[in-house]
């Protein structure tokens, strides 16, 4: 039989804001095969943390011995905790300095910072420039706008506002990714624009999920499934001695996590790949009978109206989370044409009437749509 696991996420934001529960665009699809003769020689374990990157993050995995899996998800803790004060843009940590530390100083100083801080920034800008410039991490004064009015409509929802567009291109003035000055030789990184503020929201959980699945692969970790806020990477393969492929559930936009029974819209198997959904069911406010998402065009300042949700399933954790955002606020031409640009990246479109539309490479790992199972 097939357990369906769905996870409520507490969000504060990209990295920390104030707390409001939505649904994980994904399910972890674990297959629980009875009748077996022969019984395997893993056991399969569940650890869960509720205390970094604001969101609940659950590792799935098998390992020989219960001790063996909870030293494994212990070392993936205490690192996800360290890179989530480090990644972090709104909170100060005694002895660290982070992008909040970053965005503080703007316009004043380059703030020393550890090396993780560094590459994380360097490949932001890399990912930005060798793309369609969509998702830039020196957006956080256009963003910010937009959570405060997320924010007051979360207090007074009946007074829930969208901001002016004069405010939005006042901020937008502060957004010119070639003013972050990265010293790697003296590991600094300055803000020339004292207005500019860093938000790392669309890629940072990603760029995590891959340093620590990293980290743990090269201590012998590896099957396992790692679920970080929506940022689905599996490794190896289950071993049951049964499966060949993980199976990754991609919820229906369309549908209600909570009060609808088929609330999957299609089921991907994986092996050593991440599965990253955008989508405006999200995060969001109501103004009137419109909803307000968080996923905000850089040319129009507004929520990007293309679609209610695209996946995309690639190698690399982090830039699977950038290629879910760029792929969103891209129309659907130039959307899928970048994506087929891209070696190793598939996608699938849901668009608001339902329909969908996807990579060639995407049916061959897809149930629904190519007939794909567990074992092929």
């Amino acid at each position: 039989m097939n357990i369906l696991f769905f996870f409520v996420m507490i969000n504060q934001g990209d990295i920390v804001k104030k707390s409001i529960i939505y649904i994980l665009t994904f399910t972890i699809l674990i297959s629980i095969l009875s009748g077996c003769t022969n019984k395997p020689s893993y056991t399969r374990y569940t650890e869960t943390f509720f205390d970094t990157f604001d969101t609940v993050i659950q590792v799935v995995g098998y390992t020989e011995t219960e001790d063996e899996f909870r030293n494994y998800t212990q070392i993936m803790h205490e690192r996800l905790l360290e890179l989530h004060k480090l990644f972090d843009r709104y909170n100060n940590y005694e002895g660290i300095n982070n992008i909040k530390t970053i965005n503080d100083n703007a316009g004043i100083k380059p703030v020393k910072v550890d090396r993780e801080i560094i590459d994380l920034i360097n490949f932001s800008k890399e990912m930005y420039f060798n793309n369609k410039q969509r998702t830039n991490i020196a957006f956080g004064s256009v963003l910010d706008v937009w959570a405060k009015y997320r924010d007051e409509a979360e207090l007074d929802p009946n007074n829930a506002k969208i901001p002016s567009i004069e405010e939005l291109e006042a901020a937008n003035k502060h957004t010119d990714i070639n003013k972050v000055i990265v010293d790697d030789i003296n590991n600094t990184v300055f803000l020339e624009d004292p207005n500019m503020r860093l938000d790392v929201g669309a890629i940072a959980k990603g760029y995590a999920t891959e340093i620590v699945i990293d980290e743990i692969k090269a201590l012998g970790f590896n099957s396992f499934i790692m679920s970080a806020g929506g940022n689905v990477k599996a490794i190896g393969k289950p071993l049951d001695g049964v499966r060949e492929k993980w199976g990754i559930g991609i919820q229906d936009p369309n549908k209600n996590v909570l009060t609808d029974e088929d609330k999957v819209l299609d089921t991907i198997f994986i092996n050593d790949l991440s599965v990253v959904t955008s989508g405006d069911y999200q995060r969001y406010y109501v103004v009137g009978e419109k909803r307000i998402h968080h996923l905000i065009d850089p040319d129009t300042l507004m929520p990007a109206t293309h679609y209610r949700a695209v996946t995309v399933v690639t190698p690399n954790s982090g830039e699977a989370d950038f290629y879910s955002t760029e792929l969103f606020l891209l129309p659907y031409e130039e959307s899928r044409e970048l994506a087929e640009s891209i070696d190793g990246l598939e996608a699938i479109w849901i668009f608001h009437d339902g329909s969908v539309e996807m990579t060639e490479g995407y049916k061959k790992i897809s149930k629904n749509y190519g007939n794909a199972t567990s074992n092929n």
